[in-house]
């Protein structure tokens, strides 16, 4: 505060307003990464991860696919792709140590699935929605389907990388 605030000959009320304005952007980013990871504890918890785990056994199922499915999911039922990820990767986590699949792939995975689709409950949309002023129909032609274009892309190279590797 004094080095770039007194100093530099700002009043007391110009830095608070500097401080206020700096803090509203980083809260909402912190909530949202809290709230993530509360959210992946519940679930952890309540035994998700070790249900799906258990249930690799019994299927055929790639766990890379399981992990971008599970984020996949939870993006477009939740809509921040940072809580996906996060939550996505505590429900994943036990299907590296059962199927011995590559920590680095399993999170290309994850965050290729984390990225799926985004809607109206994402924030982002309301953003690219804004900015480049388009409907609701147009930006879902333009910036959903681009995001799950990436998604899509980035789960076939995953699944080409671990052929590979």
């Amino acid at each position: 505060m004094f080095t770039f605030g007194l100093n530099r000959g700002r009043s007391m009320d110009q830095i608070n307003d500097t401080l206020v304005s700096s803090i509203k952007i980083i809260a909402m980013m912190l909530l949202i990464i809290g709230g993530g990871g509360a959210f992946k504890q519940v679930l952890v918890d309540s035994g998700v991860d070790k249900y799906i785990a258990s249930m690799m056994h019994e299927t055929n199922i790639s766990p890379l696919l399981m992990a971008w499915s599970i984020a996949a999911v939870l993006r477009i039922a939740l809509g921040s792709a940072t809580v996906a990820a996060i939550t996505a990767g505590g429900i994943a986590a036990p299907l590296i140590a059962t199927t011995g699949v590559s920590p680095e792939l399993m999170v290309i995975a994850l965050g290729s699935g984390s990225v799926i689709f985004s809607h109206v409950n994402d924030p982002g949309f309301w953003l690219f929605k804004e900015y480049f002023n388009l409907t609701i129909g147009e930006t879902i032609k333009s910036w959903s389907m681009l995001e799950t274009i990436i998604s899509v892309c980035g789960l076939v190279g995953c699944l080409l990388l671990n052929m590979v590797i």
